[in-house]
């Protein structure tokens, strides 16, 4: 006689909470959202198993858990830009990914946030409430107080400077003293540029 579905649950599901609970917390940077990930685990894997019980249960779960957290970043399109920072969850969200590609990944992921911090601040926020909020353009001007076309004017500016940025700093990684007054001269005249 085969045994019940909730005593397999409980045996084979429900015992592995606690490494459940701390391979989340460690991948997941939202830790109030740890138990509703691990709640969604769970139904998710004994809806499963009405059906057919997996061969491998744990490591069913733990993938349930993996795939959620992917729906989670693809749906919410979370975007984290830190320079340096480690995105260990970028090693469990992504199996096929080569130590080398992350390495590279990250490293444009710095750049690219060093290039945005340098953006002129009402810059800055309009690129982010357009390109990674997804506001329209509308919004964005009713938000921040400013015309729809000064918020074209910025949104094109933002793109250029970045693209220009992230150009510079691909080709020099280093850059010297003269680098860094240009650069500096560059940000003052796109400041005075962006309050008109």
């Amino acid at each position: 006689m085969e045994e019940s579905l909730d005593v397999w649950f409980k045996r084979e599901i429900l015992s592995q909470e606690e490494s459940l609970t701390r391979f989340l917390s460690r991948v997941w940077s939202r830790r109030d959202e740890v138990p509703d990930i691990r709640q969604e685990s769970y139904a998710r894997v004994y809806e499963a198993a009405q059906k057919e019980r997996p061969q491998a249960p744990k490591a069913f779960l733990f993938t349930t858990a993996r795939h959620l957290m992917v729906d989670r970043v693809r749906r919410e399109r979370i975007v984290s830009i830190r320079a340096g920072g480690e995105n260990e969850y970028l090693n469990v969200l992504v199996d096929e990914i080569s130590p080398e590609q992350r390495v590279v990944a990250e490293e444009e992921l710095a750049r690219l946030a060093r290039a945005f911090d340098r953006l002129s601040t009402k810059c800055r926020e309009v690129v982010w409430l357009r390109r990674v909020r997804e506001l329209s353009q509308k919004e964005v001007a009713g938000r921040l107080g400013l015309s729809e076309k000064t918020v074209e004017k910025h949104l094109r500016t933002g793109a250029r400077l970045l693209a220009k940025y992230m150009y510079a700093s691909a080709l020099t990684p280093l850059k010297t003293e003269r680098d860094e007054r240009d650069d500096d001269e560059t940000e003052r005249e796109h400041g005075t540029r962006e309050r008109d």
